[in-house]
């Protein structure tokens, strides 16, 4: 399976919603600058995102969007199902619909094919956006070395 810009950049894109939490709406032309994307091509991104519920928009000369959702309760693998659809790298494994490989049943393959599904699943599944937030603090704060050397 590889992601596309519409999965890795929407990522970005809730990322930075989650960044800037609890400071109001953002508009899409601000998250588009700040994450180098297209204001065109992030607008296109942001409708799916809106229909699954996992942002809002607001209206008005202060709007833009927000979460709909707490960032602990957004997985990254929802984001990039919503975005990208199912896990699967081959067909016959797809999520919404396994049972629809008609050779399944002989299948010599299709074990490993499960198992590298259900491993991408697993990994994309077990981080949030709060834990990219966590990650994206730690790696903008000083290291310790370099606040003691600050200090002295």
């Amino acid at each position: 399976m590889k992601l596309s810009t519409k999965g890795r950049y929407g990522l970005r894109a809730m990322l930075d919603m989650a960044l800037s939490e609890g400071n109001g709406p953002i508009a899409s032309h601000t998250i588009a600058q700040r994450q180098d994307i297209s204001e065109r091509y992030l607008e296109q991104l942001l409708i799916p995102l809106k229909q699954a519920g996992l942002i809002k928009s607001i209206r008005g000369s202060q709007g833009g969007y927000v979460l709909g959702r707490s960032p602990r309760d957004i997985s990254v693998g929802e984001i990039i199902r919503v975005l990208e659809g199912p896990l699967a790298p081959v067909d016959c494994v797809n999520e919404l619909n396994p049972e629809d490989c008609k050779r399944s049943a002989g299948c010599v393959t299709r074990p490993i094919w499960i198992k590298v599904r259900d491993a991408i699943a697993a990994v994309l599944d077990s981080y949030t956006l709060e834990d990219l937030v966590y990650e994206s603090q730690q790696m903008s704060a000083p290291t310790s070395a370099a606040s003691d050397d600050i200090k002295t």
